[in-house]
């Protein structure tokens, strides 16, 4: 049995680019997963940033959001960054009309909770569950957990206590771009809970 784990990135917008750079350069298998027969072939996809509204509309188009939902339901581990936190939250707020999510996440999640591109931040985060040396995460029109369920676990949260990274079971999810930083940690992460499922 091969150990070199098979991952996707969503590549319907965003910065599909940078997640396969840091997914190939930590040794795995990377797909960009446009049409549901490639995402039978993996065995966990990264949801990129972008613009979650259109990643939603396209995903319709393309036939993939019932295929992606249903990989979640049955506990495909999942990796969502800044749009991609959006779109595995199982409720929003300041959505634009008819917007959805995959869903799957216990959380409650404000689109551009920071404010316009001009409002993007960077920040140093303590993150216990990564070890190590603090993450730099990098902010650009983010959005922000606002509320979540029992089974959520708070993995980063800014100094004001605004949460903004959380993992679920097999759900990861982060209102920054780790990928943009050289931040490898996070993906790090995401391999070792698609070893642990493929196990």
């Amino acid at each position: 049995m091969t150990t070199t784990p098979r991952v996707g990135v969503l590549a319907l917008q965003g910065d599909v680019r940078e997640h396969v750079r840091v997914l190939t350069d930590l040794g795995a298998e990377v797909t960009r997963i446009r049409r549901p027969e490639e995402l039978a072939a993996v065995d966990g996809l990264v949801l990129p940033g972008g613009e979650s509204s259109v990643i939603d509309k396209l995903s319709r188009a393309f036939g993939m959001r019932e295929p992606v939902r249903e990989a979640i339901a049955d506990g495909m581990p999942v990796y969502g960054t800044c749009a991609g936190l959006i779109l595995l939250a199982d409720r929003i707020t300041d959505g634009i009309e008819g917007q959805q999510t995959f869903g799957g996440l216990d959380v409650t999640v404000r689109r551009n909770a920071f404010g316009s591109q001009v409002d993007s931040f960077e920040v140093d985060l303590d993150i216990p569950a990564l070890g190590g040396s603090p993450v730099h995460a990098v902010f650009i029109r983010a959005p922000l957990v606002e509320q979540s369920g029992e089974g959520v676990e708070r993995l980063a949260t800014l100094d004001d206590g605004r949460v903004v990274a959380v993992r679920q079971g097999s759900l990861l999810g982060t209102s920054f771009h780790p990928e943009v930083t050289g931040e490898h940690r996070f993906h790090a992460l995401f391999l070792d809970m698609v070893r642990e499922r493929v196990r």
